[in-house]
């Protein structure tokens, strides 16, 4: 079958990095193709070139529907047939569904000021019915839940008839039954013949809609693959050319309390939350999407107010009404959404670790001292092994799994002695992650106290010494790690009893 879409000696070189060698990448027309590699491999940087936002070196090809294309836009890729779906949607939140559904289409008339709303909500309806969805296209998209929100973004690709549509991480936000539905409108565009990049870290969702793989390892194509000769250990082993080691947690007691929560209560988020944490000690935290886990978080470091209760640190009662409070504590937070709440997407490696320190970073004049940041920056840059190693590379060019390293380095750089970090493995590839792991258990070893926020129950056995399992904004249950099972967590996330059953 004659390919849709063909990509040929595509490189790209930035200064001092060779993100992209001579890689290729063939898609059927109808096929649902899974693009995966390493945080860092350069499956970014190839779909940014496909669609117009980042141009290849000398000698690239790019064939898509029988011709030859060199696009320098993004709109000339979705004129073309050829949409893209962010993993942070890259949509109008303060703009109507219909709006950012048609924007760019001629529902606007050309030469006037006016829009034509009617054409244009019509076509945004007929849009999300043939993804089953009915909502007030009037709506603010803010209005929205991320999942409809999801599918916003796909009906956009649907009023522009494209014909290959890349998906980056598109369950990062998603429940499990969001999950579910979103992989019926996958198969119900392949059955249309629309084709799909899948761009995914999570190799169970790989396996479930993908067709064909292409692994990329370091800026270079490893192969492509169809799914029946493949299985998740060979997939893993293309991925990052080495044995993967699973982290085997020992069990930790803890040394000195250094937090403590009483009685704790928000109104529509959370209510009367007690527990601890000690030294060196880590506390997961799960539960179902809404269970109020974040709205905890953000309590405990002082950016979402508690109506009562009691926050203790290191025995002494605290009040923490602002961020800067918690950081005087010695905390740190280290938000879900790494691209909206953790980074400065166009400020250098270096500016975003310096950040949380700014204060250290002047001299006797009250200038910042550029020797100073960058010492903190190359130190951190080598400790998390930050790929590319380039201190003044702005953090939005980053991979995902590369920014939430320097997102741990910018608190870090603080030196705390509670770190709350909520999703710490979001969108990030299985390497990255034992990585990130690891640094956990390093940080517990130095007398750091940690809550994981986790959704991901392998992740939340895996490092944690004790469990909490938050149910309707309350905390059901608290399980040692190593008495836990999936089956205790899920019960108590959907029922609120402990059942037993294995890992």
């Amino acid at each position: 079958m004659e390919s849709l879409l063909r990509m040929s000696n595509i490189s790209k070189t930035y200064p001092g990095v060779k993100a992209l060698d001579q890689v290729q990448l063939a898609i059927k027309p109808g096929e649902v193709h899974a693009l995966i590699g390493e945080n860092g491999a350069g499956k970014s940087t190839l779909m940014k070139i496909l669609v117009g936002v980042e141009n290849p070196d000398e000698g690239a090809e790019i064939h898509f529907a029988g011709e030859k294309i060199r696009l320098s836009k993004p709109i000339e890729a979705t004129l073309k047939g050829i949409s893209m779906i962010y993993q942070d949607l890259s949509l109008f939140p303060n703009l109507s569904v219909a709006e950012n559904i048609c924007i760019g289409t001629e529902s606007a008339a050309k030469g006037y000021a006016r829009v034509k709303w009617k054409p244009m909500k019509a076509r945004a309806e007929k849009a999300l019915a043939e993804l089953g969805l009915k909502v007030d296209v009037s709506l603010p998209l803010e209005k929205l839940s991320i999942a409809k929100q999801q599918l916003v973004a796909i009906a956009r690709s649907l009023v522009f008839d494209s014909k290959l549509i890349v998906m980056d991480e598109p369950t990062s936000s998603l429940s499990s039954g969001e999950v579910e539905q979103l992989y019926k409108i996958i198969e119900d565009l392949r059955n249309r013949g629309i084709s799909i990049i899948y761009i995914s870290h999570k190799l169970k969702e790989l396996f479930a809609v993908a067709d064909r793989f292409t692994v990329l390892r370091d800026g270079k194509f490893v192969g492509s693959y169809d799914k029946e000769d493949m299985d998740e250990d060979k997939l893993i082993a293309l991925m990052v050319g080495r044995e993967v080691d699973v982290i085997n947690r020992e069990e930790n007691a803890g040394g000195e309390e250094v937090l403590r929560v009483e009685g704790l209560s928000k109104k529509g988020n959370f209510k009367d939350i007690s527990f601890s944490l000690r030294a060196g000690e880590i506390v997961g935290i799960t539960g179902l999407v809404g269970a109020g886990r974040t709205e905890l978080a953000q309590a405990l470091f002082g950016l979402n107010k508690p109506d009562s209760g009691q926050i203790y640190v290191a025995g002494k009662k605290v009040n923490i009404r602002t961020s800067s409070d918690a950081v005087k504590h010695k905390m740190a937070y280290i938000p879900e959404s790494r691209q909206t709440q953790g980074l400065f997407l166009r400020q250098s490696i270096t500016d975003n670790i310096s950040v949380t320190v700014f204060g250290k970073m002047l001299n006797k004049f009250k200038l910042i001292d550029r020797s100073k940041e960058q010492k903190l920056a190359s130190e951190y840059i080598q400790i998390l092994d930050v790929r590319p190693p380039i201190a003044g590379m702005n953090a939005g060019q980053l991979s995902g799994g590369n920014q939430q390293k320097v997102v741990i380095a910018k608190w870090l750089s603080t030196e705390p002695r509670i770190l709350i970090i909520d999703e710490p493995t979001n969108g990030i590839d299985i390497g990255a992650k034992t990585e990130i792991h690891k640094l956990l258990r390093r940080l517990t070893n130095k007398g750091i106290g940690i809550i994981v926020i986790s959704s991901e129950l392998p992740e939340v056995l895996a490092v944690s010494d004790r469990i909490l399992v938050m149910r309707r904004g309350r905390i059901s249950g608290e399980i040692a790690a190593s008495e836990a099972t999936q089956e205790m967590i899920m019960n108590l996330a959907v029922l609120g009893t402990k059942a037993g059953g294995s890992k």
